[in-house]
């Protein structure tokens, strides 16, 4: 099948990628030519594992085309999907006026039938207003070409999107038109070959399902997370806790890991979009507030208990501090709500100097930090720690799940760890002479 996608970041490429890799054609279409270019060249401008190799291939066997000509994306598509960005506005509403220009160039170009695919996370109505625009545009022209617009959103984790795409848990649509569902049904049908995971529902029902999934997870977060903070204070395990309700098949394990906070493209952004969406409409979403704010606060966690340890010495002032972790999560090089990024603002407001390692993202941090004197951004995980007086750890990179603790207890001036991910067990900590501070857990160790 002849496919278009409008956009290539991560949703727009993987889309793309995967489409590609199961015989169809794709016309990958981005308004920034230099992207553009560097994708013809094999160079993928996004760090997800698997990726590369997949557009390479693809684009090798001219299955895979990159333009910057939306004319040329459509000429033979069936299937025209809108994967732009969507970030959030000051007052947390979705900014939509990238979807808003795809719909509306669609409109004055398209010369036959397509489906235009809502890929974008969207509010509940964007639909609506996508085939008002496409109509619209088709009026200023004097035609009437008959289109169908469906929202089928991702459901794509970053560092393990492409096979999250190849192997679906469900693919959602949005449709009211049994044609089009047929069609789609056809294009994704191999990627559902073990069992039918094609679920078929109205299009403001999949919209408002995109959110409700982000928003539960999110919740789940929020929720471990002010329960590791009751348990410092009344003196239980999280991790202990963790385990007796995630037995609960009700409840389960996942997206039950205390931490520094969730972040990201996703997470935020649509948790209060979702806030915005119902305020919209006259209903005051109190849980989804309190989720929200809950996150927030659980960033500023870390760098408090920093700052706390080292207040009787004198304070957090021309001290150094190691920093393992800058990529909100493992797997991917996006900063963006980065829990790592608080840590670093509130500490060197402070004076205290960071170097920091992370093993992908060290280039995206260095221009999104770049104008902050105090920070050094390092190439060697142990290097962070040469003459630092303690290691923070905010990313679970599975390279730091097991370091080499003589290593690290040699080279800092004093064995002081904050783990913000809970990475290590407190009792072994202790018992190799650190002083250890975690999320939700009790301190072992003497103080420094």
């Amino acid at each position: 099948m002849n496919v278009c996608i409008v956009g290539t970041g991560y949703v727009g490429l993987v889309s793309a990628a995967c489409f590609a890799e199961m015989g169809n054609k794709v016309v990958c279409v981005d308004i920034n030519p230099q992207v553009v270019e560097k994708l013809k060249q094999g160079e993928v401008h996004i760090y997800e594992p698997g990726l590369e190799e997949l557009v390479k291939r693809n684009y090798a066997e001219g299955r895979l085309i990159f333009t910057t000509n939306l004319e040329e994306g459509l000429a033979e598509s069936l299937f025209v999907f809108i994967c732009v960005g969507t970030p959030p506005k000051k007052d947390g509403s979705a900014d939509l006026s990238y979807v808003y220009q795809v719909a509306r160039d669609i409109g004055k170009l398209m010369q036959d039938y397509k489906i235009v695919v809502d890929k974008s996370t969207v509010p509940v109505g964007t639909a609506d207003k996508v085939k008002s625009l496409i109509l619209e545009e088709q009026k200023k022209r004097g035609v009437s070409i008959e289109f169908d617009v469906v929202s089928n959103p991702e459901f794509l984790k970053e560092g393990d999107a492409v096979n999250d795409f190849m192997k679906p848990d469900r693919v959602i649509v949005g449709t009211d038109n049994v044609r089009t569902a047929e069609l789609l049904k056809t294009l994704y049908a191999p990627f559902a070959r073990s069992r039918e995971k094609l679920i078929i529902m109205s299009v403001r029902s999949a919209e408002m399902t995109k959110y409700a999934a982000n928003c539960m997870l999110a919740t789940k977060i929020s929720f471990i997370n002010e329960i590791a903070n009751i348990c410092e204070r009344v003196g239980a395990d999280v991790g202990d806790v963790r385990l007796g309700i995630g037995s609960d098949h009700r409840i389960g394990y996942h997206f039950i890991y205390p931490g520094v906070g969730y972040g990201g493209s996703c997470f935020p952004k649509d948790v209060k979009a979702l806030i915005s969406t119902a305020l919209e409409y006259g209903y005051d979403p109190l849980l989804l507030q309190a989720v929200d704010r809950v996150n927030d606060l659980q960033k500023e966690v870390l760098p408090l208990k920093i700052i706390n340890y080292f207040e009787p010495q004198g304070g957090v002032k021309d001290r150094v501090l190691a920093l393992w972790g800058l990529a909100f999560k493992p797997n991917t090089d996006d900063m963006r709500e980065a829990p790592a990024l608080v840590l670093i603002e509130r500490l060197t407001a402070l004076g205290m100097k960071i170097k920091a390692f992370d093993p992908v993202a060290r280039d995206k941090a260095r221009d999104v930090l770049k104008d902050n004197s105090l920070v050094e951004i390092v190439d060697e995980q142990y290097g962070a720690l040469e003459q630092a007086d303690a290691l923070a750890v905010v990313t679970e990179w599975n390279q730091f799940r097991n370091p080499d603790f003589d290593k690290l207890k040699k080279s800092l001036k004093a064995p002081i760890v904050f783990d913000g991910r809970n990475l290590y067990s407190p009792r072994f900590m202790g018992e190799m002479g650190f002083a250890y501070f975690s999320i939700g857990r009790r301190m072992y160790g003497k103080k420094m």
